[in-house]
């Protein structure tokens, strides 16, 4: 008898997911958020909502808000490169 060795678990569990997740650009952008904006960024802000190429993001401080409308063009182009086209125009901060 001729077996294939076991898969481990994590890997199943992420190709389930990954068939799970909804195809929305929100779901995308949450997917790649930390990966794009950085540890420190992700920690402090989460993407919340995304409509007609508008992402907002929630942030903990006003700080983080100011802070990343600074940064919006160029966290929106990396944005829009992981996710594979211009899916995004403009980022729109609150604190929340």
């Amino acid at each position: 008898m001729n077996r294939a060795a076991p898969r481990g678990l994590s890997a199943a569990l992420e190709q389930l997911t990954g068939r799970l997740a909804p195809a929305s650009t929100l779901a995308r952008v949450q997917e790649v958020w930390e990966r794009v904006a950085g540890s420190a960024v992700a920690a402090a802000a989460t993407p919340t909502a995304e409509r007609d190429g508008v992402l907002t993001v929630t942030c903990t401080a006003s700080v983080w808000a100011h802070e990343l409308e600074l940064l919006a063009p160029a966290l929106l182009a990396r944005l829009n490169e992981a996710l594979g086209g211009e899916a995004l125009r403009t980022l729109r901060c609150r604190t929340g």
